[in-house]
C-alpha cells in the first residue's frame, strides 16, 4: 500500500491544510481538489479521505457534502510533489463497493493556490 501523506486537517472554506510557519515564502502552494461524480456515496467519500489524509470522519464528512452541493472540494493545499501524490492516491483509491455503478476511483486535479 502506497505511503500517505501526514497532514493537518484542512479547514473547509478557507483551503488551507498546511502551515506556512517553517515553509519557504518562495515555494508555491497547490491545491487537491476532490471532483464530484453519481459513482461513490458519501460513505466512500470518507473512508477515504480518512484514509489517505488522516481526517477526522467529522472533516471528511463536511468535504462530502461540499463536494456533492458545489461539485468540488479542497481537501488540501501543499508543495506541489505532496499534491500530486495525494491526487494519485485518490485516483487509485478503486471502485466504491456499496455501488454497482462505480466503475473506479473518483477524480481530483491539482492546481497552483
Amino acid at each position: 500500500m502506497p505511503e500517505t501523506l501526514p497532514q493537518t486537517a484542512p479547514s473547509i472554506g478557507t483551503g488551507s491544510g498546511t502551515s506556512t510557519e517553517n515553509r519557504d515564502d518562495e515555494t508555491p502552494l497547490y491545491r487537491v481538489v476532490l471532483l464530484d461524480d453519481d459513482e461513490h456515496t458519501y460513505e466512500y467519500v470518507i473512508e477515504m479521505l480518512c484514509t489517505i489524509f488522516f481526517l477526522s470522519a467529522e472533516t471528511a464528512y463536511k468535504h462530502a457534502c461540499e463536494v456533492d452541493a458545489a461539485g468540488r472540494t479542497v481537501v488540501i493545499v501543499c508543495e506541489l510533489e505532496q499534491a500530486e501524490f495525494g491526487r494519485d492516491q485518490i485516483q487509485a483509491y478503486g471502485a466504491d463497493p456499496r455501488m454497482a455503478v462505480s466503475k473506479g476511483s473518483m477524480s481530483a486535479v491539482v492546481e497552483k493556490e
